[in-house]
């Protein structure tokens, strides 16, 4: 099985060499990597508001009206879905990127010290 180009196997490498893997993949990937029994914890990374999410993909100037329309669509289902309770382990809004970045460090940082510390997650 493959996570939209990432195999189970690479992911279980990563994990079974003792580090944390991480991997940035649409709703289709999180719930086929949350199908198995490798106990991920998912993070949502979202932005402040709607309105915001479509003037940075305006902004980029990079696709067309017909394909920003499509992301959008998207987008807006994988926001409402994301939001659900008990999809992810953890939401981060994407405000200001340092204290985005400090967030998802504060919630990574058991799971490193575990590695760091041999116990890989267990108590």
């Amino acid at each position: 099985g493959n996570f939209y180009g990432t195999s189970k196997k690479a992911v279980q490498d990563v994990l079974d060499s003792g580090k944390i893997c991480i991997l940035d993949i649409d709703m289709q990937g999180v719930i086929q990597i949350k199908a198995t029994d490798m106990n991920p914890n998912c993070v949502f990374i979202k932005p402040p508001s709607w309105e915001d999410l479509e003037k940075r993909l305006r902004g980029r100037g990079t696709e067309s009206e017909e394909s920003l329309a499509k992301r959008l669509n998207t987008a807006k289902k994988e926001l409402e879905w994301g939001e659900t309770p008990g999809t992810f382990s953890k939401i981060i809004v994407n405000d200001d990127v340092e204290i985005a970045y400090g967030e998802l460090k504060k919630f990574m940082l058991p799971g490193i010290q575990s590695i760091s510390n041999g116990t890989n997650g267990e108590a």
